[in-house]
């Protein structure tokens, strides 16, 4: 998986031109929030990608373990069919053969344990990923709105803009706090 685009940077180009032209100081203060909400939002949006990355990854382990469960299952079945043929057929079963089953066995549930501990890692992954995308959102709000405040010069939208980052802030501390490094 793609690691999210952040199309931000029109809008950042916009608000620091206006920054430069504008006499009004809350601005340029604007502009540098931009900023601080852009290098964040790239930030967020590396560590959605990778999150999303690694969990596909740990799914295709987890199929493989799967697949690989059920090949000893068949051969666990077919082995198991002989040795009930022997014994309908009053013949001895060898010894080779029940090792062999109980090894199947154990292989099959050191084998799902496995598969389980990978599909556990996709799934911790995924939940992470989604915390970082919804972090880039906030971010790629709170910066169009700080551009609607510098295009309208209305401060209001600066400070909805604040709120919008500092949720997208506390998204990003979320998903460190929950990241598998």
């Amino acid at each position: 998986m793609e690691e999210q685009e952040v199309p931000i940077e029109k809008v950042q180009e916009h608000i620091e031109h206006h920054a430069r032209m504008s006499p009004e100081k809350w601005i340029s203060a604007v502009a540098l929030t931009t900023a601080l909400l852009a290098a964040l939002a790239a930030l967020a949006s590396l560590l959605s990608g990778e999150n999303a990355n690694e969990g596909m990854v740990s799914e295709i382990k987890a199929a493989n373990q799967w697949s690989y469960y059920q090949a000893k299952g068949i051969k666990s079945g077919l082995l198991g069919s002989k040795t009930e043929l022997l014994e309908v057929l009053g013949h001895p079963v060898a010894k080779a053969d029940t090792d062999k089953l109980a090894e199947y066995a154990r292989d099959q549930k050191e084998i799902r344990e496995t598969a389980e501990q990978h599909e556990k890692a996709a799934e911790a992954r995924m939940h992470t990923h989604l915390i970082f995308a919804r972090g880039v959102t906030f971010f790629q709000i709170a910066i169009s709105i700080a551009a609607i405040s510098i295009l309208t010069k209305r401060r209001v939208f600066w400070g909805v803009s604040l709120v919008f980052g500092a949720i997208g802030i506390l998204s990003l501390l979320h998903g460190l706090l929950s990241h598998h490094f």
